[in-house]
């Protein structure tokens, strides 16, 4: 008999450390980002994993599922197994693609961990150009229909959604400017540096380094607040004009994840997100750090996804 209670003893303590080993993570996580590496979306990934793995004690191995605008990387992220080992960074394209009849692939369809910046949008427009605010750009919008014309992105995608936010703000029609499509916002910039098109409503932070050359001149940012790197750009509410957009950032996974692997992630993507390293290098950057934790994030997620809805319903109508 006393040996068979120790026998017991000695099972119940090898499956108790079983059960300790197998705690999650026991094993590298992978963060899927849906972009190409070294984009605005891959920089942010690879910040937050550097803080990851020193809340998860392994490590968090970056994985680019680039192309399709975002679309085959998050659906990735919906449809991965919901153990806690595949998570991705998701960017705000996740609104614009129901609205459009892309695919049916919302925020919906994934669990949410957290929100972790920002970037918004902007107006530029070349350093010589007439325009010295945003009235000036609008009166000539006006007064020209169909003459002026817009760029910063392909249509469709981020910063065409800005611009179509801001035609409908001010009451007009996005057909009285001609959208020149580029390929991302760094681009649209430069193509109204070049005097190719007279405007851009992509981000400050895109344009950070033609603006700092003298080659633009910013009128305005889309974000709620002036921006840290460029204090002295008013936002558009200051100039009358009330409207806000921009782009965001934020980590999700499958639904229906292992409760004990969500409980773990959530904590570690809250910490990581608001760690020193992560938001200096944001903001170094020029990206806005912001955090909202799962439930905040999946109500900010269902409201841009309104948004978005709103301005695709009312460009078709």
């Amino acid at each position: 008999m006393t040996r068979t209670k120790a026998l017991i003893a000695g099972l119940s303590l090898t499956l108790a450390a079983g059960a300790a080993w197998a705690e999650f993570p026991d094993r590298p996580v992978q963060l899927i980002v849906p972009y190409p590496a070294g984009g605005g979306t891959d920089i942010v990934a690879r910040t937050l994993a550097v803080e990851l793995e020193k809340e998860l004690g392994q490590p968090v191995n970056v994985v680019n599922r680039a192309g399709g605008g975002g679309i085959p990387g998050q659906t990735a992220i919906a449809h991965a197994r919901p153990d806690g080992y595949t998570i991705g960074l998701i960017a705000s394209d996740i609104s614009l693609y129901k609205p459009q009849g892309l695919t049916d692939l919302t925020h919906a369809d994934m669990t949410a961990l957290g929100q972790t910046n920002e970037l918004p949008g902007s107006v530029t427009v070349a350093a010589d150009a007439p325009y010295r605010t945003m009235d000036d750009l609008v009166t000539a919008i006006r007064d020209n229909p169909a003459t002026i014309k817009g760029t910063g992105a392909a249509p469709g995608a981020s910063w065409h959604a800005g611009f179509l936010g801001l035609m409908f703000a001010l009451d007009m029609a996005p057909d009285q400017v001609i959208w020149v499509p580029t390929q991302g916002g760094t681009k649209g910039h430069l193509d109204v540096a070049a005097g190719n098109s007279d405007f851009s409503t992509a981000s400050l932070v895109e344009a950070r380094a033609l603006i700092e050359a003298g080659k633009l001149r910013p009128l305005a940012t889309m974000a709620a607040e002036r921006v840290a790197i460029f204090p002295e750009v008013p936002t558009l509410q200051e100039q009358g004009i009330d409207y806000t957009y921009g782009l965001w950032h934020g980590v999700t996974g499958p639904k229906g994840m292992d409760p004990a692997a969500l409980e773990v992630l959530s904590a570690a993507v809250e910490k990581a997100a608001n760690s020193d390293g992560f938001v200096a290098t944001l903001e170094e950057r020029g990206f806005k750090h912001v955090w909202r934790p799962g439930p905040e994030f999946e109500a900010f997620m269902a409201e841009d996804l309104a948004k978005m809805q709103a301005i695709f319903d009312r460009l078709n109508d």
